[in-house]
């Protein structure tokens, strides 16, 4: 790709004009922020809930204020359109969140400013980038810049889910020719590792007697994130609350760990856990709740009983590690680097003991080599491996043309000249479509804040994402 003095005036004038929104841009992701669009229960003519529906709306009406063209796929999802060519370049961009989780230092809906930064879910994945995306489209239609492809936005609904919204969006319209996503990292990611959600469950049969029993048991927001919370109900008599508080005041000081006892009342102890939360694509990043707790319940006399051996399995093929070896499935390749394996949640009740897992796995690799990897390292006990959801692998050359003039828009915009294109283990709308890579919006070096509290990003930030973003566009549809 050569840049002529033409191009360039060309891109000055488009990077003034963004320049301009940046008021009108903090107003709108205020308020697409303040909308909670964590997936909810369906409704009428709402199939993610309220949330979901709201943004989505939210955001065709805007566009429709700027002027552009939409379309609403009876709100599974939308886009909007710059152009009237029939070859189409394509961003894809979700509307929905995580659960916004615990210990935030600002309203995680609040879309509050503070030191030049904007707080919320959703600012960095993926709202901010749909505000970039949009406004980059204003742009390049404000400066009146000749397109020969039409562009078009594309607005999902529960990426963080199970992607139904895009893929009732996918049957009733083509598909773009090329595209990007700015849900992942800069320069340019040519590969995603394929994704596997599945829990790992096994029911309870003996009766809930002994000395010590647990009750109940839950943690975790979803499966593509570090459990941040977790708590225990135990019961026990006296003689057993009084070793629960011993070995726990040990078992603090010997790891730091963020436990808590409450008060005991009639037999029962309620233990929390704290942890940090992250993307279930680095955990390390994180720190488990589950993990945690069970690590300090292995401590307790159990016995020989089920949740003891369940508790013990846990610890020796779980454990805090992140890469899978222990349960078989400790894969790597020199492509796209170790499996990553995440509890996002746990649940046990009196009829069930069941861990919800995600797991990213290499691009050479196959799913059931995974999964035969987890059930012969769980031959011996009673653990049933339920798969709920895979996505697979995703790889395109890094000569490729599309990646290629991505990565030259962003070195032109940032001159980093030493990144190079990437694997990463999340997953993004880029695996949706035939042609498309995630570009986007996390910088080198920049500590990644999705799913995560105080997920905030900067003001500048996010006029810089805009401007590549709006200079990425017109590269590919000119």
């Amino acid at each position: 790709m050569v840049y002529s003095k033409q191009n360039e005036r060309g891109m000055v004038q488009l990077e003034k004009r963004i320049e301009s929104y940046r008021e009108e841009m903090i107003r709108s992701l205020q308020k697409l922020v303040q909308i909670k669009s964590a997936e909810g229960a369906p409704r009428e003519n709402m199939p993610f809930g309220e949330g979901p529906y709201q943004a989505l709306n939210y955001m065709l009406n805007l566009a429709k204020s700027m002027g552009f063209q939409v379309f609403n796929a009876d709100n599974y999802a939308g886009h909007i359109d710059l152009g009237d060519s029939s070859e189409i370049v394509g961003v894809l961009v979700h509307l929905d969140v995580v659960p916004e989780g615990e210990g935030w230092t600002y309203p995680p809906y609040g879309g509050e400013i503070h030191d030049g930064k904007i707080y919320g879910r959703g600012t960095v994945d993926n709202k901010g980038p749909a505000i970039a995306s949009l406004y980059a489209m204003k742009a390049i239609q404000e400066e009146g810049l000749p397109i020969r492809k039409k562009i078009r936005l594309i607005l999902g609904t529960n990426e963080e889910t199970n992607w139904g919204g895009i893929k009732y969006y996918l049957k009733k319209v083509k598909q773009p020719d090329i595209a990007f996503v700015p849900d992942a990292n800069f320069p340019v990611i040519h590969g995603e590792k394929g994704i596997l959600v599945f829990d790992l469950n096994q029911k309870r049969k003996e009766q809930q007697k002994g000395k010590i029993v647990l009750e109940s048991m839950r943690g975790g927001n979803a499966p593509n994130m570090v459990a941040d919370w977790c708590t225990a109900i135990l019961r026990g008599e006296e003689e057993i609350q009084k070793t629960v508080e011993k070995e726990l005041e040990i078992f603090i000081k010997e790891t730091g760990y963020a436990l808590s006892l409450e008060p005991s009342q009639e037999g029962k102890i309620i233990l929390h856990s704290m942890g940090k939360s992250a993307h279930g694509s680095a955990p390390q990043l994180g720190l488990n709740a589950i993990s945690q707790l069970m690590k300090f319940l292995e401590r307790l006399p159990w016995g020989n009983s089920e949740t003891g051996e369940f508790i013990k399995m846990y610890n020796q093929k779980i454990g805090m590690e992140y890469y899978g070896k222990s349960i078989g499935c400790g894969f790597e390749d020199e492509i796209s680097g170790k499996l990553i394996f995440n509890v996002g949640m746990i649940h046990m009740d009196a009829e069930r003991m069941t861990i919800t897992a995600n797991i990213r796995y290499p691009i050479t690799v196959s799913s059931d080599a995974v999964y035969d990897g987890i059930r012969k390292a769980l031959k011996n006990t009673e653990v049933e491996v339920i798969p709920k959801d895979h996505k697979k692998p995703i790889y395109i050359p890094e000569e490729h043309e599309l990646v290629q003039n991505l990565i030259q828009v962003y070195r032109k915009e940032t001159g980093d000249m030493e990144s190079k294109p990437i694997v990463i283990g999340g997953g993004t709308y880029a695996r949706a479509i035939k042609n498309a890579v995630a570009f986007g919006p996390t910088f080198p070096g920049q500590m990644g804040l999705e799913h995560q509290k105080d997920e905030h990003i900067s003001i500048d930030f996010l006029l810089k994402c805009t401007k590549i973003y709006a200079q990425a566009m017109y590269t590919l549809a000119k």
